[in-house]
């Protein structure tokens, strides 16, 4: 940390207060975690934060849609399924020029990386060209890229590493148990063959879940166990909470506790400690208290900007002013 810092100065060595990060996770485990005591929870997440990053600083991504709707799939939260009632309408692939204005806004705004995401159950051989043309431009530009584009083979794995790609996003949802009540097109081992192909291209990962579409607290331990026991966590870890999307399956689901979000966000912190954890889709619906909280137990990073792929996100003036609020800083990119 360089000197000056604001978390350099009243805080010991990082070194000194770290252990070693365990790969090894039960859901037992992690269950006894999410069963802590509130403020224990949140003292042990911080501690672990304040050994691996700067508590005052959070990471600002902005995503954008470059190909919205008719996704063949039928994942139960998402308004992308052309299998869903009121889905959302199908878009072309934008063109490559249109994605690299969107990134120089996103960085004027003080974003550090720009996703990209394209609902397809896997992206075709041309589309994947064009994709990698939108990664170079970006990347051009000075800012971290990332993707979503569903499933991929070792080849376009490789292919998506040689454009220069930092981050894979393909989260996996939930826990293996609750997996078949969400998703019937693609299978839990579709989704870990994914992620197995981006790892050994040697692009970072960038994978968690999403809270609230019915599952139950051993779930939200058997979700979390399941990132934790990688052979090596994934560099990003998104938390998402629900959002309830009319003419989904899950359109009205129940809400799902405050402080229990808190506690999967302290939990992921724990068991991840060297992963950015990102407070995700669902921000739209905290007030600042929900969010605060978050931060104070180990969320690092944050979507920037009015919309996720096809969701709202909290305005920039009000992210802005909520950081300003608590006194914390944006991760700035590097001219």
């Amino acid at each position: 940390m360089a000197d000056g810092s604001p978390f350099s100065a009243p805080f010991p060595s990082p070194a000194n207060r770290r252990g070693a990060v365990r790969h090894d996770w039960t859901r037992d485990d992690v269950q006894d975690l999410l069963d802590l005591p509130f403020p224990e929870l949140l003292y042990r997440a911080q501690t672990l934060h304040r050994a691996y990053f700067d508590p005052t600083e959070v990471q600002i991504s902005t995503l954008l849609s470059i190909k919205t709707g008719g996704c063949p799939e039928d994942c139960a939260y998402c308004p992308q399924s052309s299998r869903h009632e009121e889905s959302v309408k199908a878009e072309r692939l934008m063109a490559v020029d249109r994605v690299i204005t969107e990134a120089k806004r996103a960085k004027d705004a003080g974003a550090a990386r720009f996703c990209m995401g394209a609902a397809w159950r896997s992206p075709k051989d041309h589309d994947l060209e064009t994709v990698c043309e939108m990664i170079e431009g970006v990347k051009g530009l000075g800012l971290e890229t990332c993707v979503t584009l569903g499933m991929l083979d070792t080849k376009q794995a490789h292919r998506l590493r040689d454009a220069g790609l930092d981050y894979y996003n393909h989260n996996i949802d939930t826990s293996p148990e609750y997996y078949g009540e969400i998703i019937s097109t693609r299978t839990w081992q579709d989704r870990l063959d994914t992620l197995e192909n981006v790892r050994d291209a040697g692009i970072n990962v960038c994978c968690g879940g999403i809270v609230g579409m019915g599952e139950g607290e051993g779930d939200r331990a058997s979700m979390i166990a399941t990132l934790a026991s990688m052979p090596k966590h994934p560099e990003s870890v998104p938390i998402n909470l629900l959002v309830r999307v009319a003419g989904t399956p899950l359109g009205e689901a129940d809400e799902v506790d405050p402080i229990d979000f808190v506690r999967v966000i302290a939990t992921a912190r724990i068991t991840m400690p060297e992963s950015h954890v990102r407070l995700a889709a669902g921000r739209e619906n905290m007030n600042d208290e929900t969010q605060t909280l978050c931060f104070l137990a180990g969320a690092n990073s944050i979507f920037y900007g009015e919309r996720l792929l096809t969701t709202p996100n909290p305005a920039a003036t009000r992210d802005r002013k909520l950081l300003d609020r608590l006194g914390m800083r944006t991760t700035m990119v590097e001219s």
